[in-house]
């Protein structure tokens, strides 16, 4: 009963969103409301407590996910604070992959905008049930029904108002609470600490008895015996009412919404009651689903303390310089009981690894730990070789979970140490910076003879360049980001590679017939076997199937990664004696190349999706502007004197464009671009 009733009582949640929608602020209260930090923390002040690397407190946005535990009503808040910006993805991905609930928060005036769409589509992909946060009631322009309607159509989501604002932008009063049905008002002395109950405003009546008449008409639904109850009596118990918004909730028939203004302190606790009453705890989530590393059997892993440990490293992150050496390991613990001391295994790459220290999470701060249970999530230190998606198991009872997926990078920039004698520093910073972050890739090109970043943004590979100079103490050059191309074909076709030769004192024989053939725009490198036992020995497979995804990395015209396409292994023989997988791995990657070659092999270049917002008198300038860096229109929105156009554009013909905005709209203008898909360059052509 008392792990269960321990189990019930944590919340793992995230709170994601657009940038500027006012994450980090409403963290930063639900800290102080919490009573964690004993100021309010302020993103435009530079003392927020989870933006606390000096570039995320000098740029105003969060740069990395951040950790931090609170306590609300008894229950244990695991909170992660991740970023809006688009080109911190991964940030997002990684910390969806084990969080059970999510918080979204969106702007009363912006709405529902490109990156909360790409926020919301990763959570619905990990089934994270979530709560809106509809924040910003304070600003002009905010509209809570619009919001509301943009839930419905951009988000497929059916909204389900909690509690309502009292007035809008400088009106803005509090907020009405539909399941009590009463009006909240912050006091302002106590920086919204304190807030007071009281009777709906009469205005607000029709509104407020309309808005729960239809909270109640959603919540019956989700049970017989609630809805027989309803229609008998026309309305419903506190705590009926809530277990069915929990059960809508976990279920994801319908997404609690909730109103305020972060900034001016209103409207934080009833979302941090919210996420006790409706968001799960790990008892309420399936097992966790991995194989077993040896079989290929399905294993499961509830959440229980008393199981064998299974674990995943989420994150990784290298502290350098005044703030401290070493690597730290984020973990989420899926069942059993974490110790200190503990030797666990590392499925893949088939090693142990010993925990020297267990933490809990606190921002940049950590607080050591004896042992972490199931359900939980801490820092894990003394690991030496696991990485980000990497499953920690017990021993006696190995288990690998499925591992995580992140985008590719869309830019590139040479790098070069300033320095004589510079070079090996910065390989081993380049490595600790690539494992930390599955975006950034470092490498040499041998064509032309430079070291090449790659991340997923302008402001990325900013990020990263300052990185290595302020927590690695190195001078760096960086050149002019470029776009990242891809390859493809157009055609199936198939090729054979024959290896029949002698070397290292042996002869090694290997022959593969290999088709290709196009997928459908990222589908990425998928390898078949069309071919019996009998043709080409089953343990020769893997060694086909890598050489193939490997060969891929290389280009087929132009030196690019090939994508999309799917190969085909449709032939070949063997050697009772002479087989090897040496022979095959050369024989296979003759083939699939040269049948590349012959596929109508093409470029395909980033299209970004764009939100732009400007004034009405300067939308002509802003389409001419688009249609001369080959973007394209999508649709359009009118907000009072604004319009918010949504375009598609290639990356390559976006450098540069805030400027010539600022200039068309006198500085009033303002986009964001988020990755939509790669397509063919126009013409097929090189860059």
């Amino acid at each position: 009963m008392a792990r269960k009733d321990r189990l019930a009582r944590i919340r793992n949640l995230g709170i994601i969103a657009h940038i500027d929608a006012g994450k980090t602020t409403t963290t930063e209260r639900m800290l102080f409301y919490t009573g964690v930090s004993h100021r309010l923390g302020e993103v435009d002040e530079g003392s927020t407590t989870t933006d606390w690397m000096d570039q995320e407190r000098e740029r105003g946005i969060t740069i990395t996910s951040a950790a931090i535990t609170v306590e609300w009503r008894g229950h244990q808040l695991n909170l992660i604070d991740t970023p809006g910006h688009v080109d911190f993805t991964a940030e997002v991905e990684r910390s969806l992959r084990v969080l059970d609930g999510v918080v979204v928060v969106l702007c009363g005036r912006g709405g529902v905008e490109p990156q909360s769409e790409m926020v919301w589509r990763q959570a619905a992909r990990y089934r994270v049930p979530r709560l809106i946060f509809i924040n910003k009631m304070d600003r002009v322009g905010a509209d809570f029904e619009r919001v509301l309607e943009q839930i419905r159509d951009r988000l497929g989501a059916v909204p389900l108002p909690l509690t309502i604002p009292i007035g809008a932008e400088s009106r803005l009063a509090g907020v009405v609470d539909l399941l009590g049905m009463r009006a909240l008002r912050w006091d302002a002395e106590s920086r919204g600490a304190q807030f007071e109950a009281g009777p709906i405003p009469g205005e607000m009546a029709e509104i407020a008895g309309r808005a729960r008449r239809q909270l109640l008409e959603l919540v019956a639904a989700e049970d017989e015996g609630l809805l027989e109850t309803f229609l008998a009596s026309g309305d419903l118990e506190a705590a009926d009412l809530r277990r069915g918004i929990r059960r809508g909730t976990l279920e994801q028939h319908f997404v609690p919404v909730l109103a305020g203004a972060a900034l001016r302190n209103m409207g934080v606790q009833p979302l941090l009651d919210a996420v006790v009453d409706y968001l799960p705890a790990p008892d309420d989530v399936p097992p966790a689903r991995g194989v077993h590393p040896q079989t290929g059997e399905p294993e499961l892993r509830p959440a229980d303390p008393r199981e064998p440990v299974c674990a995943l490293v989420f994150k990784t992150y290298t502290m350098s310089g005044e703030g401290g050496r070493g690597r730290v390991n984020f973990v989420r613990v899926y069942s059993g009981t974490l110790r200190e001391g503990a030797t666990l295994l590392n499925p893949r790459l088939g090693e142990s690894e010993r925990v020297a220290r267990v933490y809990r999470a606190h921002a940049d701060k950590k607080r050591r730990l004896e042992e972490v249970c199931a359900g939980d999530i801490c820092i894990v230190a003394g690991l030496k070789h696991s990485r980000t998606g990497d499953t920690l198991a017990d021993p006696a009872h190995p288990v690998s979970l499925e591992a995580m997926r992140f985008p590719e990078p869309v830019v590139m920039a040479a790098l070069e140490a300033r320095e004589a004698g510079g070079e090996e520093k910065l390989e081993l910073a380049l490595a600790h910076l690539s494992a930390d972050d599955p975006t950034f890739r470092a490498a040499w090109d041998e064509d032309t003879g430079q070291r090449i970043m790659k991340g997923m943004g302008e402001l990325h590979l900013e990020v990263l360049e300052e990185r290595l100079v302020r927590e690695f103490g190195l001078q760096v050059r960086v050149g002019k980001p470029q776009v990242t191309y891809r390859e493809t074909i157009t055609l199936a076709a198939r090729a054979e590679g024959r290896f029949a030769r002698a070397t290292g004192g042996r002869e090694h024989y290997g022959h593969a017939i290999i088709g290709v053939a196009p997928e459908p725009r990222g589908g990425g490198i998928v390898f078949a076997n069309g071919v019996g036992p009998e043709v080409i020995p089953p343990e020769y497979l893997p060694a086909i199937e890598e050489v193939i995804r490997t060969g891929a990395d290389s280009g087929i015209r132009y030196g690019y990664p090939i994508t999309d396409v799917r190969a085909t292994l449709l032939g070949g023989s063997f050697h009772e004696t002479h087989s090897s997988e040496m022979a095959y791995r050369s024989a296979a990657l003759t083939a699939f190349r040269e049948a590349c070659r012959h596929a109508g092999p093409i470029l395909l270049e980033p299209i970004m999706m764009l939100e732009i917002v400007c004034p009405a008198d300067a939308v002509g300038t802003v389409h001419q502007q688009l249609a001369a860096r080959h973007g394209r229109v999508l649709g359009a929105e009118v907000q009072g004197d604004t319009q918010i156009l949504r375009a598609g554009a290639p990356l390559s013909r976006m450098f540069g464009y805030a400027t010539d905005l600022r200039s068309a709209t006198q500085g009033r203008g303002s986009f964001t671009m988020i990755f939509d898909r790669y397509d063919e360059v126009e013409g097929g052509t090189g860059p």
